[in-house]
C-alpha cells in the first residue's frame, strides 16, 4: 500500500500541471493545433517520434514539418500529389531525415486509405493489452516496403525499449479527463490499461520516491512503475506522468 502523504503529493502535483497552461511549453501543443480529428492523430504521432532532447527544438521541428504539410497534415498525406513531396525535402530533426519522413508520410497515406483514424493501427482488436498494441503496431508501420534505418524511429517493447514517445502519444490520444490537455479521442483501449512514459527525469523522481526498484530504464520499469502508479488510482495510473515529468524536468527534484 502506498503512503498516504504520497498520494497526496503526487495528486497536488498533477493538479498544478494537468492544466491548459502547461501546454505552450509541451509537444503536446502541436497536436493542438488542430481541430479535425485525424489531423490531431498526424501532428501528435510527429510530435511524439520528435520528442527527444530539447523540448524548445522539438516544438519549433514539429511546427515546421506542420507547415511543410500546408498545416492539414491529413490532407497533405491522403492527397498529395509527387510534386507535393518536394515540400519535404532536406527535412531533418536529430536523426530523422527527409527518408524517414517519406516512408512515415507513404505509410499514413496507406493506413487512412483504409482507416478512419489511426486508432486502427495501435488497437485492431480490444483484446489487446498495451505491450501487444505496440508490438502490433510496430509490425504493422513497417509492413511496407522502407529502409531498415528507420525502423529505429518506432520502439517495441520486444527491443526492451520503455516506448516512451509512443506510450505519451497513446496517453495524448486515451485519456479523457476533460481537463483540456489530452484528448481523449480514441476509445478502444482505456486510461487503466496505458503504461506511463518513462525517461531518465521520470526515472529518478520515480526513484526517489519508491516507486521504481529496476536499475535499467526498460520496458519492465516502465510496467514496474505503472504498477505502482495502478495503486495510487487504478483507474487511470498515467495522469501521474504529469507530477514525475514536471518534478523532474522543471523542478530539478
Amino acid at each position: 500500500m502506498m503512503p498516504v502523504h504520497l498520494k497526496q503529493f503526487l495528486d497536488s502535483k498533477v493538479k498544478e500541471y494537468n492544466q491548459p497552461a502547461f501546454i505552450q511549453d509541451d509537444p503536446i501543443s502541436i497536436p493542438h493545433l488542430f481541430t479535425k480529428k485525424q489531423d490531431i492523430e498526424i501532428a501528435g504521432f510527429f510530435a511524439a517520434v520528435f520528442s527527444w532532447g530539447n523540448r524548445t527544438t522539438i516544438i519549433s521541428k514539429s511546427k515546421e514539418l506542420m507547415q511543410r504539410l500546408d498545416n492539414a497534415p491529413y490532407a497533405f498525406t491522403k492527397n498529395h500529389s509527387v510534386k507535393d513531396l518536394q515540400h519535404l525535402n532536406r527535412f531533418k530533426h536529430r536523426t530523422f531525415n527527409e527518408d524517414d519522413l517519406y516512408y512515415f508520410i507513404e505509410f499514413l497515406h496507406q493506413h487512412y486509405l483504409k482507416h478512419d483514424s489511426l486508432e486502427s493501427a495501435f488497437v485492431p482488436n480490444s483484446h489487446l493489452d498495451t505491450e501487444q498494441c505496440l508490438i502490433h503496431f510496430k509490425n504493422y508501420f513497417f509492413s511496407f516496403e522502407h529502409l531498415k534505418r528507420t525502423e529505429k524511429h518506432i520502439s517495441s517493447p520486444l527491443q526492451k525499449s520503455t516506448c516512451k514517445r509512443l506510450n505519451m502519444f497513446l496517453r495524448w490520444m486515451v485519456r479523457n479527463d476533460n481537463k483540456g490537455v489530452d484528448f481523449g479521442l480514441w476509445k478502444k483501449i482505456s486510461a487503466s490499461q496505458l503504461i506511463c512514459p518513462v525517461d531518465v527525469h521520470v526515472a529518478r523522481v520515480a526513484k526517489k520516491l519508491g516507486l521504481l526498484k529496476r536499475k535499467q530504464v526498460d520496458w519492465l520499469a516502465a510496467v514496474e512503475l505503472t504498477n505502482a502508479l495502478r495503486q495510487l488510482d487504478k483507474n487511470d495510473p498515467v495522469k501521474y506522468d504529469f507530477a514525475l515529468f514536471n518534478l523532474g524536468v522543471i523542478e530539478k527534484f
